[in-house]
């Protein structure tokens, strides 16, 4: 097999996800895994053509009958597989490629600074498009290295300082699919999920959908920690979340959380996200005005409690020695609640 070239390697993946722009998640393969895939591909009708990049030409449909050993990319029905074998030379000529662009777009940025405090009001009619282009330069190569490696912090950075001057609400729209397909393949990558953070807090008060977009949010964790048990980082990510909750919201999630907690009863993350989501019912009822309405959300507050009291002991004596139900048997007793309400 001959050598191949890296910087051919990555423009043959950016020539993909560009001509994709749905792929929701990205694999990597050991190249004996592409006969499977090929074998699959030619058994299953598809809208979407199967794409295999070779070491010399770009083919699609018919191209399972080609040497796997020769096959670097795979992509099918929005999904992407990339080689195993290339991964190295391909990380390399990613990080050459952002690196460059980095620094050649801060070397831009220093200089319109410069002409800005030396007192020049004349602005080159090129300054603009330049910008652009060292912009969408820093974000085309960020993202390829991101989905090489995820937890690549000045890659992430570097989109934020780009993102931070935009208005465009889905600028950050993909920027949140983008996060999520690094997710699909880092489920544990606490730079992506800290990134998602950063996203939503760009457009909390500028999105009227932003209920909506929690949701969706709530709804990726609960996925990702049925694909990677014990997923820390995506159930504190959720946590956090609760914050931007309705209480209507709250509600659901306390009523969707516990099918999933009787399945998976060691993994005590969810215990901890339903007491989040409990405190935050609590939350609600220091902040009512209205002594009315705050008399009845206590005594609905006061009942969810006594449920949730009930059904942690259901699971303790359903599955005796479960350390995480005994711990999470109640974020705060009964007696402390009235005391806290009444306060």
């Amino acid at each position: 097999m001959t050598e191949r070239n890296p910087h051919d390697l990555l423009n043959q993946l950016e020539d993909i996800l560009n001509s994709d722009p749905l792929i929701d998640e990205v694999g990597f393969i050991h190249p004996s895994q592409f006969i499977t895939l090929n074998e699959e591909a030619g058994a299953l009708p598809s809208s979407v053509g199967t794409i295999l990049h070779s070491e010399d030409a770009v083919l699609r449909s018919g191209a399972s009958k080609v040497n796997p050993s020769a096959t670097v990319f795979w992509c099918r029905d929005h999904k992407l597989g990339i080689s195993t074998q290339v991964l190295l030379a391909l990380y390399n000529a990613a990080k050459h490629a952002f690196m460059s662009a980095l620094e050649r777009y801060k070397t831009y940025m220093t200089l319109s600074v410069k002409k800005d405090t030396s007192g020049g009001n004349d602005t080159p009619s090129c300054f603009s498009s330049s910008l652009d282009i060292l912009e969408s330069e820093v974000m085309k190569c960020s993202r390829t290295l991101l989905l090489l490696s995820c937890d690549f912090g000045t890659a992430w950075n570097s989109r934020k300082q780009v993102l931070s001057t935009k208005q465009n609400f889905q600028i950050f729209v993909d920027e949140l699919f983008l996060s999520a397909l690094v997710l699909s393949y880092a489920p544990k990558s606490e730079c992506s999920w800290s990134h998602r953070r950063w996203v939503i807090k760009m457009i909390a008060g500028k999105c009227s959908n932003l209920q909506e977009i929690v949701e969706k949010e709530s709804e990726l964790v609960k996925k990702l920690a049925e694909k990677s048990k014990m997923n820390y980082r995506a159930w504190n990510h959720r946590c956090w979340l609760v914050s931007y909750m309705s209480k209507g919201q709250v509600l659901n999630e306390l009523n969707k959380s516990r099918d999933w907690t009787r399945l998976h009863i060691a993994d005590s993350s969810c215990f901890h996200y339903r007491t989040r989501l409990m405190l935050r019912m609590l939350e609600e009822s220091w902040h009512k005005q209205n002594p009315i309405a705050s008399c009845s959300h206590n005594a609905e507050l006061r009942q969810l409690w006594k449920e949730e009291l009930d059904w942690n002991e259901m699971l303790i004596k359903s599955y005796i020695g479960r350390e995480a139900s005994t711990m999470a048997s109640s974020p705060l007793p009964l007696p402390c609640l009235d005391k806290a309400l009444c306060d």
